[in-house]
C-alpha cells in the first residue's frame, strides 16, 4: 500500500507518538527498523503518519521501547484500529483539512475545554453570526466558499446536540460578548443563544469579565481537547493560516495551568448568564 500523500492530524498525532516512544527509549531509528524487521524508511514514514500502523506492530513496537504503560498503549492502539468514515470526510475536496481535522478532534475528545477572546465559540455561534465572520475574512471569500463554511461550523455543534453530549466548557471573554460583528438584532439573537446552550446537559458557559484582569498566552480561540489518557491530550489554536495543533508534554502543561488560571478568574456559570443577559438587553 503507498503512503497517505496527506495524513490527517489524527493520523500524524499517533506518529508523533511512536516517534516520543523511541526517542524516550533512547534507540535510533536504524536500530527500530532492525528490531522490528524493516527498514529506517518504514519507520520513518510511520512516524509520520504516512502509514498505518496495526495493534501487532503497535505493541512489538512498545515492547521494543520498553514502555511500561499499558493503558496509554492500549488507547494508541484504540486510536490506530479506530476507521471511522466521520461526517467531516464528505468535505475532504472541498474545504481546507485544518476545518476537517479540528472536527475530527471534537469527535473523537472525551470532553472539550474553550476559550475565546474575540468573539463567541464557533460550537455555539448561530448561522447569522458565523456567516458575518466568514465575510469579514482576509482575503474575501465567495459567497458559495462562505455558505459551505457556515454550513460545516453548524454541522460541528452535533458534538454538543447529540445524546449523550460531549462533555463541553465554554470561557467566554466579556470582550467577545460586547464585540459587534453584526447589526444588533443578530448580535442579541447570538448572546441569548449562548445562554441557551449554557441550559444543556453537559455544557458550561462562564464568561471572563474585563474587571477579572488579563491572562498573557492566549488570543483568540483555544481548545483543549482531553483524549482518553492525559498523553494524548491536545490543544488546537487558532491561526490566521488555520488550525495549529499541539500536544508536546510541555505545551500541555503550560495550557493546563493557564485554562485553571481563566477559569478561576471567570465568573460562575449563574452569573455568567446573568452578565450576557444584561450584555443583550443593552444592545
Amino acid at each position: 500500500m503507498p503512503p497517505r500523500r496527506v495524513p490527517t492530524a489524527r493520523q500524524r498525532r499517533l506518529g508523533a507518538e511512536l516517534r516520543r516512544m523511541r526517542e524516550q527509549a533512547g534507540i535510533s531509528i536504524v536500530n527500530a527498523g532492525s528490531e522490528l524487521g524493516t527498514d529506517r524508511t518504514r519507520i520513518s514514514n510511520m512516524e509520520a503518519g504516512r502509514f498505518g500502523v496495526s495493534e501487532e506492530r503497535i505493541r512489538t513496537l512498545a515492547g521494543i521501547y520498553a514502555c511500561p504503560d499499558s493503558v496509554y498503549i492500549d488507547a494508541l492502539v484504540a486510536m490506530a484500529e479506530d476507521r471511522t468514515h466521520g461526517w467531516w470526510e464528505d468535505s475532504r475536496k472541498i474545504l481546507p483539512a485544518s476545518l476537517l481535522d479540528l472536527a475530527e478532534l471534537e469527535h473523537h475528545a472525551k470532553s472539550l475545554t474553550v476559550v475565546s477572546i474575540e468573539y463567541i465559540p464557533g460550537l455555539l455561534q448561530t448561522e447569522d453570526y458565523a456567516d458575518t465572520l466568514f465575510r469579514l475574512s482576509v482575503p474575501e471569500r465567495p459567497a458559495r466558499d462562505i455558505q459551505r463554511f457556515v454550513s460545516f461550523r453548524m454541522r460541528r455543534k452535533c458534538i454538543v446536540e447529540q445524546e449523550p453530549p460531549t462533555p463541553c466548557s465554554f470561557v467566554i471573554h466579556e470582550a467577545a460578548l460586547r464585540m459587534q460583528y453584526s447589526d444588533r438584532e443578530t448580535h442579541r439573537r447570538q448572546l441569548n443563544r449562548v445562554n441557551d446552550f449554557g441550559d444543556m446537559d453537559g455544557v458550561s458557559v462562564r464568561v471572563t469579565p474585563f474587571n477579572a484582569g488579563g491572562f498573557p498566552g492566549i488570543n483568540g480561540s483555544v481548545t483543549y481537547a482531553h483524549g482518553p489518557v492525559p498523553q494524548l491530550d491536545t490543544v488546537q489554536v487558532d491561526a490566521v493560516h488555520g488550525s495549529d495543533f499541539v500536544y508536546s508534554e510541555t505545551h500541555l502543561s503550560n495550557y493546563r495551568r493557564l485554562l485553571q488560571r481563566v477559569i478561576k478568574s471567570s465568573l460562575s456559570p449563574k452569573a455568567s448568564r446573568d452578565l450576557v443577559q444584561t450584555i443583550a438587553r443593552e444592545m
